[in-house]
């Protein structure tokens, strides 16, 4: 009979954990891939709007303006509130901040890509001028 220790090093809650967070991080991408959603968050970044104000530079009808904050919200990416019949809308940084923590993680990968590319374009130039 083989017997797995994987139950005595992998801790369940953080596998969970992270299962969540990568579906938050679906989500928050999923967002952000379109960019009528992503003026919408740069509008917010500015202050509380309502579904009308966050409607208007893009010239589209109420419903269309609540498609997009249904998405924006369900990503975690933006908080509602009611104030009379008004749906008040304001940023909420904590999905951003996860996205970005997990886009740093390749910016080592891409540096130390680059600076190789770099160096060889170099010794290229050299070898070719010294050539």
């Amino acid at each position: 009979m083989i017997h797995s220790t994987n139950r005595l090093t992998i801790d369940p809650a953080s596998t969970i954990l992270n299962h969540m967070v990568e579906n938050r991080l679906d989500a928050t991408f999923k967002a952000l891939a379109d960019p009528t959603r992503r003026g919408m968050l740069a509008s917010l970044a500015l202050g509380e709007k309502s579904i009308g104000e966050l409607a208007e530079p893009f010239a589209m009808s109420f419903a269309g303006a609540s498609k997009h904050v249904k998405v924006l919200e369900d990503a975690g990416l933006i908080a509602r509130r009611k104030q009379g019949r008004t749906h008040l809308i304001k940023i909420e940084a904590k999905p951003l901040e996860e996205a970005e923590r997990w886009l740093r993680q390749w910016e080592k990968f891409w540096t130390v890509r680059l600076d190789r590319l770099e160096a060889l374009i170099e010794r290229d130039k050299k070898e070719t001028k010294n050539g």
